[in-house]
């Protein structure tokens, strides 16, 4: 058996993982609060602006969970694909008649984080996918040109939740055949009056990537920045090492 690298920190920062890490909105975040960020994606992402394993992340934790090497890491983020729960697809899909064919992997994936012992947080957006939420976002929360609601699960640690900010307005496009202005962009889809990637990239907070797959996929910098910030006073108001 491969002996475990005893050590948390990559110099003077706490290391994370980030599993299912797509473009690395959610990284970005957290290695702004002061993580040291480390991904795994099983899809090639050449825009990924740290150090990243490709492969399949149930896999690759399950890995390190047997090798020892998960003891590397001071916290875990997850965002499995949400295309099972997520609302958009659910209601196109009912629209269609097209039924429900994508797996559903959050239950697995907290199965494995729950082995590792470490503080972890789960995201989703909203729709059914079954997590508890334990702390909701929202881009008018953090003055971004987005709305994107985002779910976050919690285990091993807490955080406040902010009060919900009244959205200032509509989110531009068409609806119904009907353009309506407002003061967000639509971070989803292509067409129907949806912004321009640099109007994305603006909105989101998102600049090192131009791929709008990338980027309509990607968690706001602001919320993991704000997670990772909370998540690191607060193991030093106990004086834990992170």
């Amino acid at each position: 058996m491969t002996q475990p690298t005893d050590i948390r920190r990559d110099g003077e920062q706490p290391l994370l993982l980030d599993l299912f890490s797509c473009a690395g909105g959610a990284a970005m975040g957290y290695a702004r609060a002061g993580f040291a960020v480390r991904g795994c994606d099983v899809t090639h992402r050449p825009n990924y602006p740290f150090p990243y394993h490709r492969g399949d992340a149930l896999a690759y934790l399950a890995h390190l969970i047997a090798t020892g090497e998960i003891r590397r890491f001071a916290f875990v983020h997850a965002s499995p694909p949400c295309q099972h729960g997520c609302a958009l697809t659910v209601g196109t899909n009912a629209s269609q008649g097209w039924g429900r064919t994508h797996v559903d992997l959050v239950a697995p994936t907290r199965a494995l984080l729950d082995a590792t012992g470490l503080p972890y947080i789960i995201e989703q957006p909203n729709g059914r996918a079954e997590i508890r939420k334990d702390l909701t976002l929202c881009g008018e929360m953090f003055g971004l040109g987005v709305i994107r609601h985002r779910n976050f699960e919690l285990s091993g640690w807490s955080i406040e939740q902010p009060v919900h900010v009244p959205h200032r307005g509509r989110v531009r496009g068409y609806r119904h055949g009907r353009f309506y202005d407002g003061p967000y962009v639509a971070a989803y889809g292509n067409g129907g009056g949806k912004p321009t990637v640099p109007e994305l990239q603006t909105a989101l907070g998102i600049d090192w990537t131009d791929v709008r797959e990338e980027l309509t996929e990607a968690i706001p910098p602001a919320y993991s920045e704000h997670i990772g910030r909370a998540y690191l006073a607060t193991r030093a108001t106990l004086g834990v090492a992170a």
